[in-house]
Order: structure tokens, then sequence, then C-alpha cells
């Protein structure tokens, strides 16, 4: 089960909102108009920052693996 910090949880809502406001633009004033231009950038850096943020949070739990796999191998060698 993923828990969410409220910090991740204010990214996910601002990444909805600025998503909202780009369609929004693009259905009224086009897919090429400056604002819908400027809301999708926008959305690209929050998506980015978002999953740097993600990326960070399972960093450790790949190292715990790792260290786990290792130790695992090192046992029977300890073993016999």
């Amino acid at each position: 089960m993923c828990e969410y910090s409220i910090t991740q949880m204010e990214m996910i809502e601002e990444i909805k909102l600025k998503r909202e406001l780009m369609i929004n633009s693009a259905n009224t004033k086009g897919f090429t108009n400056e604002m819908t231009i400027q809301y999708s950038q926008e959305l690209d850096e929050l998506i980015n920052k978002y999953q740097k943020v993600m990326e960070q949070i399972s960093r450790p739990n790949e190292e715990i693996k790792f260290a786990f796999k290792q130790m695992i191998m090192i046992w029977p060698k300890i073993l016999v």
C-alpha cells in the first residue's frame, strides 16, 4: 500500500489544477495559444518536480532491497 504525504497530495492537486487550466485554455483559445502553451510548460515542470520527489522516496527502498539480496547471497556461504 502506498501512502502519500500531505506535500505529495498537494503536488498532485496542483498538477490536476494546472492540467484542467491547460485543457480549458486549449478548448477555448486553441492548442497553439500562448496561454495554453504556458500552462503546458508549467504542467511539465510540476510533473518533473513530482517525479523527482517520488524518485527520492523510492531510492531508499531500492537500497534496502539491494542490501537484503546481498545478505541472502552471503548467508549460504557462511552456513556451509
